[in-house]
């Protein structure tokens, strides 16, 4: 028996592993690679969904800065988070969403050595992250702002 997926459930499932790999403490070479593969068939198959929104996109190139930022490798990390802050802004997307995309490039930035750039980037990102008013998503997005290392 064949089974077949929707581009919205290989979507999700892809989205949904690449979180397995982001949760763990260390990742081998391997599992790093498997982890940015992943990151990059979730967001394929958004696209390939009729109605993907510009918040799938926003979530979809968030998730690619994040996989990018924790293989250390900075100048990918901001290729994605500025292309989420341009999805975020130009589609008028909720805070919480400029206030990721403004996270991605805070880690992004840190990660080149870029830190007063990085740092203003952070201040944005908190100051979209007090403009949502959803508690727990504001605390989410505070929590993680938190997690970025203004030092090496």
């Amino acid at each position: 028996m064949t089974t077949t997926y929707s581009h919205k459930q290989l979507a999700v499932n892809c989205f949904n592993a690449v979180w397995d790999f982001l949760d763990l403490s260390e990742r081998t070479q391997a599992e790093e690679e498997k982890m940015i593969h992943l990151a990059h068939a979730s967001f394929w198959h958004w696209t390939q969904v009729e109605e993907h929104t510009p918040k799938n996109l926003s979530i979809g190139y968030w998730q690619l800065s994040r996989v990018y930022a924790t293989a250390d490798l900075g100048d990918r990390a901001l290729f994605y988070a500025e292309r989420c802050l341009e999805v975020s802004v130009n589609h008028q997307i909720e805070p919480f969403y400029v206030g990721y995309a403004y996270e991605a490039l805070s880690r992004a930035n840190t990660l080149l050595d870029h830190m007063d750039l990085a740092k203003i980037q952070a201040k944005q990102a908190i100051e979209y992250a007090q403009k949502v008013k959803d508690e727990n998503s504001k605390i989410m997005l505070l929590d993680d702002i938190g997690t970025i290392k203004f030092s090496h």
